[in-house]
């Protein structure tokens, strides 16, 4: 629990409380695991998503099962293996004003890191059957939001490049689905160890940033041209290197939060490549729903760097914000 007001790990208590019971429409779910997402970081810290005066469950990623359904509730039977969706009413076609919102654990939507949640029928889909529950956690952020941002608009196709930052949950899921729809993958890392464990992941080359400033020229050269796809998940700061690693026509997909000052866009260099750039909110029920397939079809495997038992919530923060984090970042309950 995230009590009013704090603003450090530290702050977080665990509190014991009854059981919820679903009401009509609605179903408990028994977490089984959660996993953390940068924007948790931000709500934690207050940067986003808090209300004043208001106590928070916090986190947004919950698998699990449902182990008991209220009153109306079709097409779920207790047992059924499920994760959440993010947003409450985004079900397909572009988002609106009103149905996309902050997710679960943010304002006065309490989150998942608890033993049982009460949610909407509607705000739950299935597990893909080839992932444990810790493995399906991460898919209502980081992976629906990969997937918006390489299936969705300019679509990644056999023989397209490309490029992905660092080794974060956005980043490798990028590389997975990319990998299994046909394309070569570019990386940019700050240290080599990362990018050799990349290239074992099916990255074609990596460029380290922290001996490349000028990266993006750098993956435009190797790439022979450069790549028709770059997903920034780092922010303003990187927007124009990401910029000089595409090629004609290409896109960036832009999903970063991470450092948020950065030079003007370059948009003679945006212009000249006649290239777009397209900003990714995670996505919508129907993105998550199709993400669910292709996992399966392709047995997908998530990357999860760290899991952590409940009672160890407090470092499985601290672990999501490392600088050797690789992956995922999972709480599980038995």
């Amino acid at each position: 629990m995230m009590k009013s007001g704090v603003t450090d790990v530290e702050g977080l208590v665990r509190e014991e409380v009854p059981v919820p019971d679903p009401g009509p429409g609605e179903v408990r779910v028994r977490v089984r695991a959660v996993s953390i997402n940068y924007r948790d970081q931000l709500v934690l810290r207050g940067w986003f998503g808090r209300l004043e005066g208001r106590d928070l469950v916090p986190l947004s990623d919950v698998a699990g099962e449902i182990d008991a359904v209220g009153e109306g509730v079709e097409g779920w039977s207790v047992g059924d293996r499920v994760t959440n969706l993010h947003f409450k009413e985004w079900e397909d076609a572009p988002p609106t004003t009103g149905n996309v919102d902050l997710g679960l654990g943010a304002l006065d939507d309490d989150g998942v890191l608890a033993e049982y949640v009460v949610l909407s029928a509607e705000r739950v889909t299935r597990a893909p059957g080839n992932l444990d529950f810790a493995e399906a956690a991460t898919l209502p952020v980081a992976g629906v939001t990969a997937w918006h941002a390489v299936a969705v608009d300019h679509p990644v196709v056999v023989g397209q490049k490309v490029m992905t930052i660092g080794s974060g949950g956005v980043s490798l899921f990028v590389l997975q689905l990319s990998r299994a729809m046909g394309a070569e993958v570019f990386a940019v890392v700050r240290r080599d160890d990362k990018g050799e464990r990349l290239k074992e992941m099916g990255v074609g080359a990596f460029v380290n940033s922290t001996d490349n400033p000028t990266w993006g020229e750098a993956v435009f050269e190797a790439s022979g041209g450069g790549v028709q796809k770059v997903v920034d998940t780092v922010g303003p700061g990187t927007l124009n290197q990401s910029i000089g690693a595409l090629g004609a026509g290409g896109e960036v997909a832009f999903v970063g939060l991470f450092e948020m000052e950065g030079d003007p866009v370059d948009v003679m260099a945006l212009m000249g490549k006649t290239a777009s750039l397209r900003g990714i909110a995670v996505g919508s029920h129907r993105m998550h729903r199709d993400l669910v397939e292709a996992v399966e079809r392709y047995d997908i495997h998530p990357v999860i760097g760290d899991r952590f038992a409940f009672a160890d919530a407090k470092e499985a923060f601290r672990a999501q914000v490392s600088p050797g984090v690789f992956g995922k970042v999972v709480v599980e309950l038995s």
